[in-house]
C-alpha cells in the first residue's frame, strides 16, 4: 500500500514538473510568433501537445493506482474476517492495464510479483496486445491539436499569419529544408529550442 502511495506522489510530482515546464514553452512560442518564426512556434506547440497527452495518461495511471489501493484495502478487511487474502479479479485487471503503460511497467511488474506471492492475483503474463494507433494516425491527430494550441497561446499573432504559414507541417530535423533554415532566426534560437525539447522530454520520461 505504501508503495502505491509513493508511486501516486511520484506521478503528481511528474505532472507538476511537466506543467511548470509548459509555461516556459508557452513564453517561447509567443516570442517566436512575435518574430514571425512559425516553424519554431509550431514545433514547440507540438511538444506541448505531446506533454499534455503525457499528463492525461499520468492522470489515468494515478486513478488506476488509487483503484488498486481501494480494492486492496477491501481485500485486507475481508482477510481479517476469513483469515486469508482472496484473489481479486479487479486488481488483476488494473495491474495488467498499468503494466502496459511504459512509465509504469517496471514498478507494476515488481508490484505484481508481491501481489502474486500474497495470493491477491495470479501470475501476470505479459500478453498485452498493442492497440496503439498507427504512428501516422497519431501524428495526424497531433497536427490537428497543434493549430489549436498555437491559436490559444500566440493568439492574434498566429491568427494574423497567412493560412499557408499556419497550416505548414513541421518537418523533422533531418528533413529540414533550406527555407526552414532561412526562417529560423539564428543558431541561438535553434539551440534554445533543442534545450526546451530536451527539458520537456526529461520531465515526460
Amino acid at each position: 500500500m505504501e508503495k502505491l502511495r509513493n508511486e501516486c506522489r511520484n506521478i503528481e510530482r511528474q505532472i507538476r514538473d511537466i506543467q511548470r515546464e509548459e509555461k516556459n514553452v508557452q513564453k517561447s512560442i509567443r516570442d517566436a510568433a512575435k518574430r514571425n518564426d512559425m516553424v519554431s512556434a509550431k514545433s514547440l506547440a507540438k511538444e506541448i501537445v505531446r506533454s499534455r497527452r503525457t499528463v492525461n495518461r499520468l492522470h489515468e495511471n494515478k486513478a488506476q493506482l488509487n483503484s488498486i489501493s481501494m480494492h486492496l484495502g477491501e481485500s485486507v478487511a475481508i482477510a481479517r474476517t476469513v483469515g486469508h487474502l482472496s484473489k481479486s479479479a479487479e486488481v488483476m485487471k488494473l495491474v495488467n492495464n498499468l503494466i502496459k503503460a511504459p512509465e509504469m511497467a517496471v514498478t507494476m511488474q515488481e508490484f505484481s510479483k508481491e501481489m502474486t506471492k500474497a495470493g491477491v492475483i495470479e501470475e501476470v503474463v505479459n500478453d498485452a496486445v498493442d492497440t496503439a494507433l498507427d504512428s501516422e494516425d497519431i501524428e495526424d491527430e497531433i497536427e490537428e491539436e497543434v493549430d489549436k494550441v498555437l491559436t490559444a497561446i500566440a493568439g492574434e499573432t498566429a491568427a494574423e499569419l497567412p493560412e499557408a504559414a499556419r497550416k505548414e507541417r513541421v518537418k523533422q530535423p533531418a528533413q529540414r529544408s533550406h527555407e526552414d533554415d532561412v526562417i529560423a532566426e539564428d543558431v541561438d534560437d535553434e539551440e534554445e529550442m533543442e534545450e526546451i525539447r530536451a527539458r520537456l522530454a526529461k520531465v515526460r520520461s
